[in-house]
């Protein structure tokens, strides 16, 4: 079939994009070297599409992308070759087609040049003065009728006149690209299920994108219901805007548990339509009722403090069954196990298979105990010791605990002297991250990197507050605040002893900070039990090390602004955003190793580049544990988005 009649059937809605293909992925180089090769009549290979009826008898429906006109017949869903037909798309209409997902720069301004015979993007110092760049798609858009205004111009050019004509058999051959015939393999039959496509589209695909499980249940369920997506997008965008990011995938676990009772998404697929919409306004309202429990009860009031997320999935089944009819009592210990889980990490390993485990035990017969039971026979004693507080860094898994304390164990600020409660100061904007001991006194004596940013060295004060203080040392700042605020300072889990506050007993001060914090930490915990302190009471200890095990930091609130500007900018364009404090763990104990800034693990191009992390700041141990777990490291944010730039979008300089 020919590429201008492949391009005419996209427009009239007769191909298009099922739903479960992910979206455009390429970059200006590989649109450039795809029109290369036609130009050049290389083979670029096939297409594979399904055949199917747009309105078959027995109801399922074969969603699509896109706002052809189908009514009843065939309809074909592009299997392999969405990327280059949306680019020969997109460069010969000037246009993304209708089902366009992605970065349309990647085929904006494509250029040809009648003298080299090279495919470029526009550049204007490059380009603006040399009158053989010759745009590709006015070129086609105007056709064989449009060449005489190319040679016109040409010909009025006495330095190019004289090559006129074998100008005219380039332009031509450039516009033959659109006569060229592409093989068109189809997948037909009645046995051809969405189950059979996509084990084609998977096999086919071997060496690119493949299917996840998430993916493969949401084409099931566009294939009933085309509207899935967007709805379920709208939700996500909703918890955006109360300080929450989620995903795609997140939010289709907590439909699959509330239908299922279930984490494996296979049980999803045997889910119709009605039922699946049913799931979905059950999930989000279960949702909604989570988060307010977590924000309200425990002060974890937005994204960054946010740790164990995939336990909601767990708690949104729990609610679903019983948010009408639950107690104080069974809340509070369903927020103990939450707290539990962030804490010791135990969804960092294999997430599906821990989701599992714990909505078995989430039977009428044992209900929130056996989670409890599960998770003490997992991780051993559940009750916080000093040495927990040992790490160190925004990403610390115990660095939400102590945004939890502060914001409901009443912590005051050290300059109005008024608590720091869950919404008495809105989001983490209003709240500053403070190093009670200041990072530039401790690093003019030599302290190491762990301890000047320890979890056991923070606390959270008021801007205003923060910049009053600025970089003085506790052992002047601190008689002052207790002077004007009594108890301020033991509110924030400082030690009375004015020795500890000198800058020569930091280590001493971190070791009794770590106690008061642990004990803080315990006294919430036993609050959360009504009194069945079993829970901490019992099972084998599990002793964290001495020394700081993980490595690797988001250092300040500077350093974590700074990587979600970057994450935010590759975002825009059309690009995968990376993971901020991405945990590398081991995959038994759920151990963290190191925590990444900002990483990739799928690669910014998803399933077509390599994984990358951004590290700032950050020591040898680090970089070599990101790169033997296959990571390609950048250390400074103008080298990574230069790479983003060259390498993924293929962009030349101007």
């Amino acid at each position: 079939m020919k590429v201008s009649t492949i391009l005419d059937h996209i427009d009239s809605g007769h191909i298009a994009l099922p739903e479960f293909q992910r979206g455009y992925v390429w970059n200006r180089d590989q649109v450039r070297g795809l029109f290369d090769s036609m130009y050049k009549r290389h083979p670029v290979g096939g297409l594979l599409v399904w055949a199917t009826e747009a309105r078959p008898s027995d109801g399922e429906v074969a969603a699509h992308r896109g706002e052809g006109p189908i009514g009843t017949g065939v309809i074909k869903l592009l299997l392999d070759g969405q990327q280059r037909m949306t680019s020969l798309y997109g460069v010969a209409r000037g246009r993304p087609p209708k089902f366009f997902d992605g970065n349309p720069s990647a085929f904006t301004g494509l250029r040809f040049h009648l003298g080299t015979e090279d495919f470029a993007f526009y550049q204007p110092i490059k380009m603006r003065e040399d009158p053989l760049w010759i745009d590709v798609t006015e070129l086609m858009q105007g056709g064989t009728a449009g060449l005489g205004a190319f040679i016109g111009r040409l010909s009025q050019l006495p330095e190019h006149a004289p090559n006129v004509g074998e100008y005219v058999g380039r332009l031509s051959r450039v516009l033959a690209i659109l006569d060229t015939d592409l093989h068109v393999e189809e997948v037909t039959g009645q046995d051809k299920t969405l189950d059979v496509v996509v084990d084609i589209f998977n096999r086919v695909n071997s060496g690119g994108t493949k299917l996840s499980k998430g993916d493969l249940a949401l084409a099931k369920i566009c294939a009933d219901w085309p509207d899935a997506r967007v709805q379920m997008k709208e939700a996500l965008q909703r918890w955006e805007s109360a300080g929450y990011n989620f995903n795609l995938d997140w939010l289709l676990r907590c439909v699959n548990t509330t239908l299922t009772g279930e984490a494996k998404f296979l049980y999803l697929h045997e889910k119709h339509a009605a039922e699946v919409e049913n799931g979905l306004n059950r999930a989000t309202k279960s949702i909604d009722q989570c988060l307010n429990l977590i924000s309200g009860r425990l002060g974890l009031d937005h994204d960054r403090v946010l740790f164990g997320r995939y336990a909601i999935p767990v708690i949104v089944y729990y609610l679903d069954q019983h948010g009408t009819s639950l107690s104080a009592e069974d809340r509070d210990r369903l927020l103990f196990w939450f707290l539990q889980v962030g804490m010791w990490g135990r969804y960092s390993g294999s997430t599906e298979t821990m989701i599992d485990q714990d909505l078995a035990a989430l039977d009428a017969s044992r209900g929130v105990n056996g989670l409890l039971e599960v998770l003490r026979l997992w991780h051993g004693s559940l009750r916080v010791e000093p040495a927990h507080f040992t790490g160190w860094s925004l990403g610390a898994r115990f660095y939400p605990v102590l945004y939890l304390l502060t914001r409901v164990g009443g912590a005051q600020d050290w300059g109005t002297g008024l608590p720091l409660k869950s919404g008495l100061l809105g989001k983490m904007n209003h709240l500053e991250v403070h190093h009670i001991f200041p990072k530039a006194q401790l690093n003019r004596r030599n302290f190491k990197k762990a301890e000047v940013n320890a979890v056991a060295n923070y606390c959270f004060l008021t801007k205003d507050t923060n910049l009053k203080i600025s970089d003085r040392l506790p052992e002047e700042y601190f008689p002052e605040i207790e002077a004007k605020h009594p108890g301020a300072l033991r509110s924030q889990w400082i030690p009375d002893d004015p020795e500890l506050w000198r800058v020569e007993n930091f280590r001493e001060f971190l070791e009794a900070r770590k106690r008061l914090l642990a004990d803080a930490t315990n006294r919430f915990l036993e609050e959360l039990l009504h009194g069945d302190s079993r829970w901490l009471e019992a099972g084998a200890a599990a002793e964290p090390a001495a020394e700081v095990r993980a490595v690797g930091a988001i250092e300040s609130l500077e350093e974590d602004e700074a990587l979600r500007d970057v994450n935010a900018w590759v975002a825009q364009l059309g690009l995968a955003p990376g993971q901020l404090a991405f945990e590398i763990v081991d995959a038994n104990s759920g151990e963290q190793q190191a925590v990444l800034d900002l990483a990739w693990p799928e690669g910014v191009q998803e399933s077509l580049t390599e994984p990358v992390a951004l590290l700032l700041d950050e020591g040898e141990e680090v970089l070599a544990l990101a790169s033997s777990n296959g990571f390609r490291c950048f250390v400074e944010i103008e080298a990574f988005r230069q790479y983003v730039t060259k390498e993924v979008l293929a962009e030349e300089a101007a």
